[in-house]
């Protein structure tokens, strides 16, 4: 018979050597799949791109192409800030260069646009960045879900919906009027200093809050505040260079121990952003006054949550509610607003052009009422706001994820490769503008964009496809009564404090404010 101490030590070695037998099968497991996430796949896709002629800079093992991306952006930062008349508006070398030194002409626009196609949808990488600012809201989501959600929230958006919202709108530009005239008689009555960028930002707050879910800016000053850090601390940790898979990992792991805090930071701005939205949607509930017989986005909003059965395991009620109400109160105010500076920017830089918007205005409001119908007959300021967002589009990129294998065009995208198309550098191209590409000149626009450009596809300030932007009327209607009024009522050129440093936050959005010298208009 056996000793049972060398029976243990037998049954010892047994499960000793099953255990490395399993660790050893688990790293090659591991091994296998980290090579065909880093190499083997990305391998596949570009060699299947390179037969069709396309062709790119020499990745990295780790980091892909991101090193030679932040070494590009680092060589051209910008060494001198632009002041007063010699602003330059092609600003796109100095901030996405990477993009301007590796742009490969490929006229897939056109496709692009005519393509309803859902296979084509928001870049995963990063949406994932953008998760605590849009949840998985109708700015964030694909497929079938972001087609139901766009059902629920697109009707708000029509047009015969928003010339209903022109007197809100007018109601809500009346306390920046009369801010800025009380600004000019605190400082003498001449003349005001004004940086406009939070004032604007208040008055778009406003009008989203009132329009779209009933209530004030007042109310809502909180959730955009918090909104607006939220944007500011994704933007700190840099949402166009796409660090593959285990760079990520890298990333992750050493962002936990960051004496920044930043992730953390994020995390907590997010929870208090929702239980915000959703302390107002319960009040909202428990509000016992009749439901109003024109619903506003947030009834639509919440009846939506309440019919319709979603797609995904991740779409409860409450998730749905709170994702699309963050996604309207950023994308509702906060690129209107930037809209709305650059405007003032360009028409502080160009006053002849403010005159030329103060007198038709006159011209069609002879009693100096602004309304929906008088605002349809003035076309000058149509034409500043067009050619406006065309030098500074607030949205940089339309960047697309081939879902599945899409065909656009001539070219067969495999499934996981992304598309990007740079709006600035499309919109100054001078072989579809022309060689004065570079200037301000709205007259391009006096018989519509068909006739500015020699492919009117290429004008994307709103975004290309089936995903064109759903409040591209509510921001157009909103910036031609803000612009009116205020060039009714005021003369403005640029501060000599004006800095021009286009900066990409989510948005490109000017880094240092607009400062601007305010005067009361004669006409006014």
């Amino acid at each position: 018979m056996k000793s049972p101490m060398l029976l243990l030590l037998a049954i010892f070695f047994v499960v000793q050597s099953f255990s490395l037998m399993a660790f050893a099968a688990l790293l090659v497991c591991l091994f296998l799949y980290l090579f065909n996430i880093i190499w083997l796949k990305p391998q596949r896709l570009r060699w299947k791109l390179r037969k069709q002629g396309i062709k790119g800079p020499q990745p990295s093992l780790l980091y892909g192409n991101v090193p030679q991306m932040q070494k590009i952006q680092t060589s051209m930062a910008v060494k001198a800030s632009n002041h007063g008349e010699f602003i330059a508006h092609d600003y796109t070398s100095t901030l996405f260069p990477f993009f301007e030194q590796w742009r490969k002409e490929y006229d897939l626009v056109k496709e692009m646009n005519q393509s309803i196609t859902l296979d084509l949808g928001k870049p995963s990488y990063v949406t994932k960045r953008l998760a605590p600012m849009l949840g998985n809201g109708i700015l964030r989501s694909n497929g079938l879900i972001w087609a139901q959600h766009r059902k629920i929230v697109a009707p708000e958006f029509f047009m015969d919906k928003v010339k209903g919202m022109v007197g809100l709108m007018l109601e809500s530009a009346q306390p920046l009027l009369t801010k800025w005239e009380d600004c000019i008689d605190a400082q003498g009555g001449l003349m005001a200093e004004i940086k406009v960028d939070e004032d604007l930002r208040s008055l778009s707050g406003d009008v989203i809050a009132r329009a779209c879910f009933g209530s004030s800016y007042f109310k809502g000053k909180e959730i955009f505040s918090k909104l607006r850090t939220l944007q500011k601390a994704i933007s700190i940790q840099g949402l166009l260079f796409g660090i593959p898979t285990f760079g990520r990992l890298i990333q992750f792991h050493s962002s936990r121990f960051s004496p920044t805090g930043q992730p953390k930071q994020i995390r907590c701005l997010e929870r208090e952003i929702e239980s915000l939205i959703w302390e107002a949607i319960k009040e909202r509930e428990q509000d016992s006054s009749p439901t109003p017989t024109v619903k506003d986005l947030m009834q639509l909003i919440l009846e939506g949550a309440i019919n319709d059965h979603f797609v995904g395991s991740d779409s409860s009620s409450k998730s749905f509610i709170v994702d699309n109400c963050k996604n309207i109160y950023f994308a509702g105010h906060e690129s209107t607003a930037v809209a709305l500076s650059w405007c003032l920017m360009l028409l502080a830089l160009h006053p002849d052009w403010q005159a030329h918007v103060r007198e038709e205005t006159a011209q069609v409001c002879q009693g100096g009422v602004l309304d929906a119908e008088s605002l349809s007959k003035i076309k000058m300021v149509t034409m500043v706001i067009q050619e406006a967002l065309r030098l500074y589009p607030p949205a940089a990129f339309v960047s697309r994820e081939a879902l599945e294998k899409t065909q656009i065009g001539h070219i067969t995208v495999p499934k996981g490769v992304c598309t990007w198309t740079l709006i600035p550098t499309l919109h100054r191209d001078p072989d579809i503008w022309g060689q004065d590409a570079n200037e301000f000149k709205p007259e391009r626009f006096a018989n519509g964009v068909s006739s500015a450009c020699k492919i009117p596809h290429a004008y994307v300030p709103f975004g290309l496809g089936p995903r064109l932007c759903l409040g591209r009327n509510f921001a157009l209607v909103q910036l031609k009564v803000v612009l009116t009024l205020i060039i009714s009522k005021f003369t403005f050129s640029l501060s000599p404090k004006y800095i021009h440093s286009p900066t990409y936050r989510m948005i490109v959005e000017p880094g240092h404010g607009v400062h601007i010298l305010v005067q009361r208009s004669k006409l006014g």
